[in-house]
């Protein structure tokens, strides 16, 4: 009784240790965050690599095609990657020949690359990172030159090197994958970097003179920062009334500074910017930004406690006005284990804001900032030079106060942070992590202009979404190559209306739409694309349109517009014999429409188990056919509250139709499952079935219904069985650590028991085997294949005599026969003991389990000695034994799951 209680007791902790891990799995599953249903958006439509229509490609021996630059005027796509620098036909990259310049680091500059510890596989070489024009004439370009980075001129007509390459470092970091954002501006040349491998990061201004950068003492500007983009805004004297300077805007995630109980995140993404026209200060900041200023871009769900505060990549789009500016932002999480992705959209006129808002300062007790609540000097620090100071004599940077320079060099920080425009992410995707990102506007036919961005993914995807009422869309996901590759670069031309996506294995030139795609109206109108709209016949591009009164489009809603068509539906027709199952497929293309089903225009149930009927994604499903479900059955695609009606069957259920071929049990190997005959198919246009009907054509017996419902069930069936032997597993452990805790079943913890004084002297070397297990003594006093003097008595639960046996557990040899083996036959009657001098109270079986354990359920365990050369002459051998215990338990059975205390 006591035992059974502990074995209960034993079965109740494993089952709560069960429950824990499952809770445990499933927080774990959920970790970090719960997803927020309206924002994780489902793409519409998806197309594999080998769908792709209009998609172009180029590629070259090179490798790493990262940096584009993409010139409207000359048609031409400037492409840089390792190694070499590419000039591509806007309207057709595949084009050949393409203009190539190759710039490869020279032998010894590698070898001196790889005596500094660098990657000879990936780092030594020259990646190309800037890329851009200088002047009318040329272009401007910066590789790493494996670890020492080189700048160098192109010109444009002749696409060749027209100087010898100069001095990089002070313009180009030194690995491939350092972050970096570079701007040429009125022959000015912009970059923010890490430049050197132990230097600080920086935003350089690097020629012509002054050369500007940014402060290091006392106080850091910028702390471990990771650039990830730039743009330039023109706020000057001719789109301003204060006369205000043009400004660069720098995207970056550093480390975080702020003292503040509401994030707890060690990296923050900002925003920082610099004037144009700034020239350092006088005596204070000399060769300084006297206008620098960062503050905070936040991207979160409070709602949800979700803070993305990594920013990956940003897209500005530039207005009609200054004002007008948006900031797309691709922002992630700090976790890199967890895949997922935000995006967010940022105005300038909110970023200005926090940039006139107080400041943030840092005491000299700690590393912490926090709000600073003194006297601010006039002029304001950090501002451009405008009207207001020139008419006061400040007309350059130069001429600011020296307290305006100090606490300009001491305050770079910002307190308010910027939200989103709309206040939370547009679009949130928990599974994917985008790259890079594009957005191109286009007006719809409602007269509303639309921002449809393009997403590159880190393992080759590119999702097309519509921003509509703060909200994305994904119309369409295009998986662009056969390998997963990240995404690297994504560029947009409206007049070759053509999206271009740089990889590390080419470059892809796809359409801005693919219209054709839709086959219907009701299809054209729910991808709510901007592009597309029907033209009473087919899905058009609205771009290649200049008539477009008889359009139909509806991007707001995606339902209106299609009352008065008339799409084709593909009818067909199927004759089934009575008590067959038969399957009535229907493929949906959009991934947000659900199937409803209906028989003579009444909705089909089902998921009732009595109906004769499963419905599921791949179509509907009859089974054992009945005459009374004859009829006519439709599959409607709901969506948008829209039911369209995609395929109808009509079904004829009938009694004279000839039974299927028999088959050969001995050639199927699936004979096992239910065959099912090969229903017949007639389109909508033929005649009723003649009487004779025709010899049905031969098909696959495993694809028919019941085989596939049979293959599911026991899909779900091994599933099941898997968390069965998950919790008899966890059941075991528990008992095993309750039964090893309170010492009672334990040849170990006996052992362990034992006096040390007691135990032998000297012990002989185990031998293990992973396939068997075995029976061992341990005794200092006795060799061979005997139990001997030296192995201890059992009296009353104590060891004698030094010795123990210890059983160490492996796996039974693996029968080739599938087959449980027969159970043993009966063994000889037992004999007394002959000698108690060697004997257990009961024999072996003080130790030995009460019936021979089966291992994997098809063979036994062996029990075997350790291998020695003498045997005592005192003992019965341990065959011998062995035999005896079993000649006494002749009317006993090998039962295949023996007590479990019996180990």
């Amino acid at each position: 009784m006591r035992r059974s209680v502990e074995m209960q007791g034993a079965r109740s902790s494993a089952v709560q240790l069960f429950l824990l891990l499952s809770c445990m799995c499933a927080a774990t599953a959920g970790y970090p965050f719960r997803t927020p249903v309206d924002l994780d958006v489902t793409p519409r439509v998806t197309v594999l690599n080998s769908g792709l229509r209009g998609c172009k490609r180029f590629q070259a021996s090179a490798v790493n095609y990262s940096t584009m630059l993409l010139e409207a005027d000359s048609e031409r796509l400037y492409v840089g990657a390792r190694g070499a620098v590419f000039a591509l036909d806007a309207s057709d990259i595949s084009a050949i020949p393409a203009l190539t310049i190759e710039w490869e680091a020279s032998p010894e500059q590698k070898r001196q690359c790889m005596v500094k510890g660098k990657d000879d596989k990936t780092e030594c070489f020259n990646h190309i990172r800037f890329l851009q024009r200088f002047n009318s004439t040329h272009l401007y370009m910066c590789g790493t030159h494996a670890f020492s980075p080189l700048c160098a001129y192109i010109d444009e007509k002749r696409f060749v090197m027209s100087s010898q390459p100069e001095e990089g470092r002070e313009k180009c970091p030194y690995g491939p994958t350092t972050g970096y954002t570079a701007l040429i501006i009125d022959q000015q040349i912009y970059t923010a970097s890490q430049y050197e491998f132990r230097s600080f990061p920086d935003i350089r201004r690097n020629s012509p003179s002054p050369t500007l950068k940014t402060e290091d003492a006392p106080t850091r500007w910028l702390n471990e920062a990771d650039f990830v983009g730039s743009a330039l805004v023109r706020e000057s004297l001719g789109s301003s009334s204060s006369g205000d300077d043009d400004k660069i805007y720098f995207f970056f995630t550093e480390k975080s500074q702020e003292q503040t109980t509401t994030y707890s995140h060690s990296r923050v993404a900002r925003v920082a910017r610099v004037c144009k026209g700034d020239r350092g200060g006088h005596l204070t900041l000399q060769k300084r930004w006297t206008s620098f200023l960062k503050t905070r871009l936040t991207c979160s769900l409070p709602e949800y406690d979700f803070h993305f505060n990594m920013l990956r990549s940003v897209f500005v789009l530039h207005g009609p006005t200054p004002e007008d500016t948006l900031f797309y932002g691709i922002f992630g999480l700090e976790w890199k284990n967890v895949k997922a992705s935000a995006v967010c959209r940022f105005s300038l006129s909110e970023v200005q804001e926090a940039f006139q808002g107080p400041y943030m300062e840092n005491d000299d007790s700690g590393s912490k900032w926090k709000e600073y609540t003194g006297k601010i000097p006039d002029p304001r620090p950090g501002t451009c030079i405008t009207d207001a100071l020139r008419s006061r004599g400040i007309n350059v940077s130069t001429s600011l106060p020296d307290d305006v320079l100090d606490f300009v060099r001491r305050h770079p920080l910002m307190s308010q942070s910027v939200q989103p425009s709309d206040r939370r992410p547009l679009l949130f995707r928990r599974t994917t992590d985008y790259t890079h990102m594009a957005v191109h506007m286009m007006q719809g036919l409602d007269g509303q202009t639309y921002h449809v961005l393009y997403m590159g993914t880190d393992d080759g995807w590119l999702h097309k979404a519509v921003d509509i009422k703060g909200q994305l869309h994904i119309i369409e996901e295009l998986q662009l190559f056969e390998e997963p590759q990240p995404v690297d670069n994504l560029l947009i031309s409206a007049k070759q209306m053509s999206v271009y996506v740089g990889s590390p294995s080419g470059v892809l030139q796809l359409p801005l739409s693919n219209c054709r795609r839709y086959v219907s109206c009701y299809d054209c109108i729910f991808a709510r694309d901007p592009h597309c709209a029907w033209d009473g016949a087919q899905c058009v591009d609205t771009m290649t349109h200049t008539d477009r009164s008889s359009l139909i489009q509806d991007i707001q809603r995606g339902s209106a517009g299609c009352e008065n068509t008339q799409d084709d539906v593909v009818q067909r027709s199927r004759s089934v014999r009575v008590g067959d199952d038969v399957l009535l497929q229907c493929e949906l293309s959009s991934n947000l429409a659900t199937p409803l089903w209906t028989l003579d225009s009444i909705e089909v149930q089902g998921y009732d188990l009595n109906s004769g009927f499963r419905t599921g994604t791949d179509g509907l499903l009859i089974i054992e056919a009945r005459q009374d479900q004859s009829g006519l059955y439709t599959c409607h695609a709901v969506e948008n509250n829209i039911k369209v009606a995609v395929i109808t069957y009509n079904v004829s259920i009938r009694l004279d139709l000839p039974p299927p071929p028999p088959v050969d049990p001995t050639r199927d190997p699936y004979r096992h499952l239910a065959t099912l005959p090969a229903p017949t198919e007639r389109s909508s246009s033929e005649r009723p079935l003649p009487p004779a009907l025709a010899p049905l054509l031969p098909r696959s017996e495993l694809l028919t219904p019941r085989n596939m419902e049979a293959m599911y069930l026991s899909l779900i069936t091994i599933l099941g069985g898997l968390c069965v032997v998950l919790t008899v597993v966890l059941v075991y452990v528990g008992f095993c650590l309750r039964v090893g805790q309170r010492g009672k079943y334990s040849l170990r913890a006996a052992a362990a028991a034992y006096p040390s004084s007691k135990r032998p002297s000297k012990n002989r070397k185990q031998h293990r085997n992973s396939s068997h297990m075995e029976l061992k003594t341990i005794s200092s006093h006795c060799n061979g294949n005997g139990i001997c003097n030296g192995v201890s008595k059992l009296h009353n639960g104590s060891m004698h005599d030094g010795g123990f046996l210890q059983i160490v557990p492996g796996e039974g040899h693996t029968s080739p026969n599938k087959e449980p083996p027969p159970p043993a036959p009966p063994l000889p009657p037992t004999p007394q003991h002959p000698s108690p001098e060697c004997d257990f109270p009961n024999g072996l079986s003080a130790t030995l389990p009460s019936v021979l354990r089966r291992m994997n359920g098809n063979s036994y365990v062996l029990l075997q000695q350790s291998d020695s050369e003498n045997t005592s002459p005192l003992c019965y051998s341990f065959a011998e034994e062995l035999n005896r215990i079993l000649e006494k338990r002749k009317h006993t059975l090998l039962l295949p799951r023996p007590d479990e205390s019996s180990v």
